[in-house]
């Protein structure tokens, strides 16, 4: 059985109720699902900075409550560590001088970490990770 780790922007679509990954996921045991820390940082980070921006106490209330959904969805799914694991794998991407960003290259080493599949729409940077194993679940 494999493990599918939804990269940030498959959990964003998720939220937004896409109707192509929401199908996909259907299909998943829920125990074969898993996001990664460093997606779980990138996300809380996007609504820490939609609440500092807040100028009415409306949009703090609507930025608050969606960083509530989000921490609840988080607690609700596995998150992956960037462990000991992780770290030797990132250790040894980055000389490879791979062009993708530091948090795209930490959970391409979280994903092969624990020898998952990545979920992912970002083919262009992800596929130049060697040995990573992507799908895209916004195609039907």
């Amino acid at each position: 059985m494999s493990l599918y780790i939804l990269d940030t922007d498959h959990v964003s679509l998720f939220q937004r109720n896409d109707s192509s990954v929401v199908q996909h996921l259907a299909t998943v045991a829920f125990n074969s699902l898993a996001v990664t820390i460093v997606t779980v940082e990138e996300q809380i980070r996007g609504y820490l900075a939609v609440i500092n921006q807040a100028t009415s106490g409306e949009k703090l209330i609507r930025a608050y409550a969606a960083l509530q959904d989000r921490v609840t969805y988080f607690n609700s799914i596995q998150v992956l560590p960037f462990d000991q694991v992780a770290n030797a794998c990132y250790e040894t991407l980055r000389p490879q001088k791979i062009r993708i960003g530091t948090n795209d290259l930490r959970i391409a080493a979280i994903v092969l970490a624990v020898n998952g599949v990545l979920v992912t729409r970002n083919w262009k940077d992800f596929a130049q990770v060697p040995h990573l194993k992507l799908v895209d679940w916004t195609i039907l």
